[in-house]
């Protein structure tokens, strides 16, 4: 059975981050690079992409698909059971592993990509909203 209350809370998260994303979003790259821009651009990235985390563990685990190994493991569940698209797989990883860096700092975080996600893939977000949505029905 699919808890569609907490996932649906989970997606309201996600509107709020995104909300907020657009309402800080710089104007060019020179106004992204006052600190304060950055670090809560850098920041609610991180809470939205870790709200896409938490809709597809729920999802996997209401659907008893098994534990998964890591979390890319999540989103090739998802995909097999047709929940997802093999493209919004592959972006989901994509997400996954620029959350590591922005919570980890496995590298230097590179400014240019986080203002290039804010200007060109935040309709990612959007469209993963809209298969979740359409495949509760």
């Amino acid at each position: 059975m699919i808890d569609k209350q907490r996932i649906l809370a989970k997606i309201d998260e996600l509107d709020k981050y995104l909300y907020e994303i657009q309402s800080i979003a710089p104007k060019d790259f020179e106004d992204f690079k006052r600190i304060e821009i950055k670090r809560s651009s850098e920041r609610l990235l991180q809470l939205s992409i870790e709200c896409i985390i938490d809709i597809c563990k729920i999802i996997v685990s209401n659907l008893k698909l098994g534990l998964p190994s890591e979390e890319n493991d999540l989103f090739d569940k998802m995909e097999r059971e047709k929940i997802i698209t093999e493209e919004m797989a592959l972006i989901l990883k994509e997400m996954k592993g620029f959350r590591n860096i922005l919570v980890h700092e496995y590298t230097e975080v590179d400014d240019e990509i986080v203002y290039s996600v804010i200007k060109n893939r935040l309709d990612d977000f959007k469209k993963f909203k809209k298969q979740i949505i359409d495949w509760m029905g």
